[in-house]
């Protein structure tokens, strides 16, 4: 009697319990969850009868679209991987990914047609492009193709281990690596989700996370799992978000730290027409307390950090709430929320190891590296055996974090392993520093890297964006720092920005601030 783990199996739950239900908000289209399934049907259809099969890739470049969503069903049914690619990337990341991937259909939103048009002879395996909006000349219309197809789909067998996706990480210092990740993954995690994140019917899920990020950390199908509504999101900008919050009764939405940064800080206007209670999922960054203190109070909302990678479905550990939490003062409450937390009951073993895989002491003061096993952990990089092998050293899956275990065990992470500063033999955690000048009352968002020092080796400098219309200098937010930190951790240096350079999910891009300060370093 066993069944496959697999989250089509979701899918058919939905379509059984919540057909008559409303499933997709789209701008101004409205689709239950019998409409929904009926267009993913008929895609299937149209994609089988171009020779699409059990394995076979499909790439998609497109927003938050109801489109782009159903690719995350059609897809998978005919037994075929989807490979959502990061729109933002550039013509040059596009044709490798769709070449790498051996991918044989690729559907775009109309903003990345043109970009297709250019990249056509490097991609000779592709045999259709598809237009998900925008159709023109060259493109397959897929509102037209849909729409003249049948329902009608043959169901191949999928097996747990099956490929599900191919997700493309944001290679910085190489060329991106594909994450593969199972049905089984999948489905792990949305389980996990649902444990510790409950949502019910009546939950609307607004779409401010990227659903190729991560495929939307699996709420692609969660919120399909528990008969949600999605409300789709094309641009994250503050003014479409508090309308769709307010229009479309929001209950809840992920994000990474700097958007729920940039929700904050919107205008009072704006944030007056947000409705109270909804509840926040941030991952991505280590948010900083400020942040969640600042979400939580003048907002009314509620917000859980959870941690994970791509390659880990994506969810590893959640800042578990606890009664004794709730007795704390706001910002005491807030670091421990800062924190990432404990495993999640479905998520597998989560281990802080030094260079020798010993586990460092839960002192909250001992750093290590998180390395994890378990049933969301990916089934490893697409051909590239050397990349798999290296990131499964000695049975775990290495994450590149380093973090400290506190006495009740919880993990928080103190940088990137590459992020890390050395300063006169000291390390600097970046995120430490980047929490204390977030609660300077001028500071919005601010970015620390290391920058070579003559006497020091490597000292920290910071980058910031202040609050419209604050005022602050140098000075300010030095002499801020060193009286909330340990002297040599305090940025030596601070430079001004009108924003901070960050991928299409709101991570900040340090490597690009590096390369800034080698340029500021020569003049």
């Amino acid at each position: 009697m066993e069944t496959p783990l697999t989250p089509l199996e979701f899918a058919r739950r939905a379509r059984s319990l919540y057909g008559d239900r409303l499933a997709v908000v789209d701008g101004d289209l409205r689709l239950t969850y019998a409409a929904f399934f009926a267009r993913t049907d008929r895609w299937s259809h149209v994609l089988a009868s171009w020779g699409v099969r059990h394995g076979d890739r499909v790439v998609t470049i497109a927003p938050n679209t109801h489109g782009q969503l159903e690719q995350f069903y059609a897809v998978p049914q005919l037994g075929a991987v989807l490979v959502p690619l990061n729109y933002r990337l550039t013509a040059d990341d596009f044709a490798y990914m769709i070449g790498h991937s051996g991918a044989t259909i690729v559907c775009a939103d109309a903003d990345y047609l043109a970009t297709c048009d250019s990249i056509r002879a490097r991609c000779p395996k592709v045999t259709r492009w598809v237009a998900l909006t925008g159709a023109r000349d060259g493109f397959v219309d897929y509102e037209t193709t849909l729409a003249a197809a049948p329902v009608d789909i043959p169901y191949p067998h999928i097996a747990e281990s099956d490929l599900l996706t191919i997700n493309y990480t944001s290679g910085t210092t190489s060329r991106p690596k594909g994450v593969m990740i199972t049905h089984r993954n999948a489905w792990v995690n949305t389980v996990g989700t649902l444990l510790h994140h409950p949502m019910t019917p009546a939950d609307h899920y607004l779409w401010t996370l990227p659903m190729f990020h991560a495929n939307g950390w699996t709420f692609v199908w969660t919120v399909t799992a528990i008969g949600g509504v999605h409300v789709c999101l094309r641009k994250v900008e503050p003014a479409a978000v508090f309308e769709l919050l307010a229009r479309e009764a929001v209950t809840v939405l992920c994000c990474a730290p700097t958007v729920l940064i940039a929700i904050a800080s919107a205008p009072a206007a704006l944030r007056a027409r947000a409705p109270r209670g909804v509840r926040v999922l941030t991952a991505g960054a280590p948010p900083a307390a400020a942040t969640i203190e600042l979400v939580e109070g003048e907002l009314g909302w509620t917000v859980t950090h959870i941690y994970g990678l791509t390659e880990t479905s994506p969810f590893i550990t959640i800042c578990e709430p606890r009664a004794e939490h709730a007795a704390l003062l706001p910002a005491a409450r807030a670091r421990i929320k800062a924190r990432q937390g404990v495993e999640l009951v479905t998520s597998g073993e989560l281990r802080v190891v030094d260079e020798e895989m010993a586990d460092v002491p839960c002192d909250g003061e001992t750093i290590g590296e998180i390395v994890v096993r378990g049933n969301v952990v990916m089934a490893g990089y697409y051909d590239d055996p050397a990349a798999t092998a290296i990131a499964f050293a000695g049975g775990y899956f290495h994450t590149g974090d380093s973090a400290v275990v506190h006495a009740d065990g919880y993990c928080e992470i103190r940088d990137r392993m590459k992020d890390v500063i050395i300063s006169g033999g000291e390390n600097v955690s970046s995120v430490e520093v980047e929490a204390a000048l977030l609660r300077h009352p001028a500071v919005q968002e601010v970015a620390i890297v290391g920058r070579p020092h003559e006497k020091w080796g490597e000292a920290p400098h910071a980058f910031v964006v202040l609050k419209a219309g604050a005022d602050a200098t140098e000075a300010d937010l030095r002499t801020f720092a060193r009286a909330h930190l340990a002297h040599f951790k305090a940025p030596h240096g601070v430079t001004f920005v009108s924003e901070l350079p960050k991928t299409a999910t709101g991570k900040i891009q340090k490597f690009v601030l590096r390369g800034g300060l080698a340029a500021i370093t020569r003049q």
